[in-house]
């Protein structure tokens, strides 16, 4: 009889050991004081997921999360994307989150970058997508059919915002997401004023990058707008500097001199009546809404102030204007600007 009880007593103390054991496994939290993030892609193994966690907490409850993933079959489970780490959370409900996939959405900023290399360095920065995956869709042209548009113009697609989406989004569904944030940005007010200037949306931002390029004063898009706008309409070429910068790939160019003007792209609108065959950056929405809302005036000539200040003056005559250029230059001249 007392071995029984003996055998009963130690029973006992096993249980409330392992209750307590238990307990702690299933309701013991990491103690970080804000959220923390692991990102799990395609070649990741749950000891690789266990090395983010381990790198991610410190250390914390890393003996708790190696059980549960074991005792949860993770290694069978695992799912690519973005996890957060919220603070206090317990580890069964990390491993539970890691299991079932229930990523967190990133915050995605469109850049408004000028290239389309530089856009998908940019995005395979801030996504899982390997940037050569995106450089190469964007420049199918199948693919870019596909949109109503050719590898000159989609990057117009792309509408510099920040967006809600999740890290490990294909490449397929984030042009997909692009085109119905595009369709939502150009409202039946913006196609209703693009067509009213003699413009298709594409054109009002190939337009607007031009814009952009030529000033970072907001304040003043609208009425360099209203010149390119008159240009277009006399059939003058546009002439925009920054289309050369573009042509040549040097965009870090101060002075753009006569013999950089002879370089054979489409993009060139000093040989080339129009606007170029797409954008030369992806617009801000300020330079978009500018060409939308234009100021109506007879300037057809604009030139840098020379006192440097980021606006311009505009002119109605050639003669006009070559007065503006020789200020401009006077003042490049003497602060030794080649």
């Amino acid at each position: 009889m007392k071995k029984t009880y003996q055998l009963i007593g130690i029973i006992t103390v096993l249980a409330v050991l392992c209750c307590a054991v238990g307990y702690y496994m299933f309701f013991s939290s990491v103690t970080h004081q804000k959220g923390i993030y692991i990102n799990v892609d395609q070649d990741d193994t749950s000891d690789s997921v266990m090395a983010k966690f381990e790198q991610a907490v410190q250390g914390n409850r890393m003996w708790e999360f190696r059980t549960m993933t074991s005792l949860l079959g993770y290694k069978e489970r695992i799912h690519t994307g973005h996890y957060e780490i919220e603070p206090g959370e317990s580890v069964v409900s990390i491993v539970r989150k890691l299991r079932s996939g229930m990523q967190t959405p990133i915050s995605l900023t469109i850049p408004s970058v000028r290239t389309v290399e530089r856009l998908s360095a940019e995005l395979g920065e801030r996504l899982m997508i390997d940037s050569s995956i995106i450089i190469n869709t964007l420049r199918d042209s199948i693919t870019c059919a596909a949109y109503h548009l050719d590898t000159n113009n989609i990057i117009g697609m792309f509408i510099p915002n920040t967006y809600e989406i999740y890290w490990n989004i294909p490449v397929t569904k984030l042009l997909s997401r692009m085109k119905k944030e595009s369709d939502s940005f150009w409202t039946s007010d913006r196609q209703a004023k693009a067509k009213a200037i003699g413009l298709t949306p594409q054109q009002v931002i190939t337009l607007a990058s031009i814009i952009d390029e030529e000033t970072a004063v907001n304040a003043e898009k609208p009425m360099i707008a209203g010149m390119y706008i008159n240009r277009l309409k006399t059939g003058m070429p546009l002439q925009a500097d920054p289309t050369i910068k573009f042509a040549l790939g040097q965009f870090g160019l101060h002075r753009i001199y006569y013999d950089l003007l002879s370089v054979a792209s489409p993009y060139n609108t000093y040989r080339n009546i129009g606007l170029p065959p797409g954008p030369i950056r992806i617009p801000t929405t300020v330079g978009v809404d500018a060409v939308l809302n234009a100021v109506s005036h007879d300037f057809l000539y604009m030139c840098a102030k020379e006192d440097f200040s980021g606006t311009h003056n505009f002119a109605k005559t050639y003669s006009e204007h070559l007065q503006n250029a020789r200020k401009y230059s006077a003042a490049l001249n003497a602060r030794g600007i080649r």
